[in-house]
């Protein structure tokens, strides 16, 4: 409940209504306007704590979530950040599932938001019992009182964003969106978001953003799951090995792909140019924007929305870190960053 001196019950009154800002120079020599949905305002600094929020009331409405209960979730850590922190402000127990490829800062905030934390390998198959979908599965099963929120596979993460992301964006451009481009990892915010535009307008185009090493453009543009797709990348949030429903394939009018590298450099590129201190997704997504700009895909007149999903804060030993940058192989002469830091003895 929000109260009219700006006064707040909690901070899940926060939730939403996140700014929609004008990108000037990193897109100053592209086609059209450029705008970027800044979901780290949320207080849990994500876009997931849209779907926190409202999967949890959701379960409360529907008699499945009762006091002291334990939720539990698999996540690359935003989930489980925003999951935790509705925990808290609810009296839940929480219990996450956790992929090894997320930044030690992710994992840290977890435990610091009092979740217990099941580190799990990355880079298994997803029906390997060391899988967080398989750890998560597992102690549903185990811990009595408990409720899996499967966020990969829950119509209530599209739900989510059908009912709060699409609607401010819409409002926010007037209605006068022409493209939105968005990451796809469970497939949620792109899928929610897109129904509602694509309500709207039938004629935005929706495009996705997936890495390298994922499954999920090729199954959108053949309907087949390809193993040989699959290898290990490092942008986390991004790009799946399974395919998940809660991405609707037919609300998505193209994927496109880029590589762990060039996210990583846009995603710094923002911070320098627009103030924007963004998270590893963010990068990604800009530089589909440059690749489709490249392409051709953007005229005069076009304004293009993106979602920045999280902050930059989450990734200061990755991708902010220039010695994980070098252990990459991610610097070379063309783009290795010169010292700025004095030390005075």
């Amino acid at each position: 409940m929000k109260h009219s001196n700006q006064v707040y019950d909690s901070v899940l009154d926060l939730v939403g209504q996140t700014p929609l800002v004008r990108l000037n120079k990193f897109t100053a020599d592209f086609k059209g306007s450029y705008f970027a949905k800044v979901e780290s305002f949320n207080p849990g600094n994500s876009s997931k704590d849209r779907i926190a929020l409202y999967i949890i009331e959701q379960a409360e409405r529907q008699g499945i979530l009762k006091p002291g209960d334990t939720i539990i979730e698999t996540t690359s850590g935003n989930t489980g950040f925003s999951i935790a922190m509705v925990s808290i402000i609810k009296g839940y127990n929480c219990v996450l599932a956790v992929s090894s490829k997320s930044s030690a800062d992710k994992i840290d905030m977890l435990k610091t938001m009092g979740a217990k934390v099941y580190v799990c390998p990355a880079h298994v198959s997803a029906d390997d019992s060391r899988s967080y979908y398989q750890v998560a599965k597992r102690l549903h099963d185990e811990i009595k009182g408990s409720v899996y929120i499967n966020q990969y596979f829950n119509e209530l993460n599209i739900d989510a964003h059908y009912h709060s992301t699409g609607p401010e964006i819409w409002k926010q451009t007037q209605g006068k969106i022409t493209h939105l481009v968005a990451c796809s990892g469970t497939g949620g915010t792109i899928s929610g978001t897109a129904r509602y535009l694509k309500e709207q307008n039938p004629n935005v185009k929706v495009i996705g953003v997936d890495a390298f090493g994922s499954v999920i453009k090729k199954y959108h543009e053949t309907k087949e799951f390809d193993e040989k797709e699959i290898y290990p990348y490092r942008i986390e949030g991004l790009g799946k090995n399974l395919i998940p429903s809660a991405t609707d394939f037919d609300a998505i009018d193209a994927f496109i792909k880029v590589t762990d590298e060039d996210s990583a450099h846009t995603a710094r590129t923002i911070a320098k140019t627009e103030g924007l201190f963004v998270g590893y997704t963010s990068g990604a997504v800009m530089q589909a924007v440059k690749q489709l700009n490249d392409q051709g895909e953007f005229k005069k007149g076009d304004q293009v929305v993106v979602i920045f999903p999280d902050h930059g804060s989450r990734y200061m030993s990755k991708i902010y870190s220039d010695k994980w940058m070098s252990e990459q192989g991610f610097f070379d002469s063309s783009n290795e960053v010169p010292e700025k830091i004095q030390y005075i003895k």
